[in-house]
């Protein structure tokens, strides 16, 4: 996904605004495929194939494994990115999970967008591009503007 092309949750159909973390994860999972310098047409026909099949969760995603993912993904055509993007989703739902348990208490710790970013980025395969695609959706729901006119500058 490029700057140029911005990609929205709602496209998706995965609604934030209610902050429930079951529909913050299916962002997080497609940013993690959106990050991939890849058509953006294959990222969305990957997140659909996982949607479809129910991994919208890091426990579900750490039960499919990663034949399964590395499936999905290939019926998606996501094939050039198959099994390091297989071995990423895994890696990153159990890290996510010991580190903090879901993303709404990530985000509950993370004062700024900023902090956001830089604890995103300490996840093995979350690099500035996820977390920067991430960010933009979930900014105007968990960091309003009237935070920085409470001086919490990002």
């Amino acid at each position: 996904m490029h700057p140029e092309q911005p990609h929205i949750a709602e496209d998706l159909g995965i609604c934030l605004p209610p902050k429930e973390e079951a529909e913050l994860f299916k962002w997080f999972l497609a940013c993690l495929l959106f990050g991939k310098p890849i058509q953006r047409q294959v990222a969305e026909r990957a997140y659909m194939a996982l949607a479809a099949a129910g991994l919208v969760s890091p426990d579900a995603i750490l039960r499919a494994g990663w034949d399964k993912l590395v499936r999905l993904l290939d019926d998606a055509h996501y094939v050039r990115f198959d099994f390091s993007t297989a071995t990423k989703l895994l890696h990153v739902s159990e890290e996510l999970k010991q580190r903090y348990g879901t993303l709404t208490n990530l985000l509950a710790i993370a004062k700024t967008t900023r902090e956001l970013s830089a604890r995103l980025q300490e996840i093995k395969h979350i690099g500035p591009k996820t977390a920067e695609i991430f960010i933009r959706e979930v900014r105007p729901i968990w960091y309003p503007i009237r935070k920085l006119a409470q001086g919490q500058a990002e």
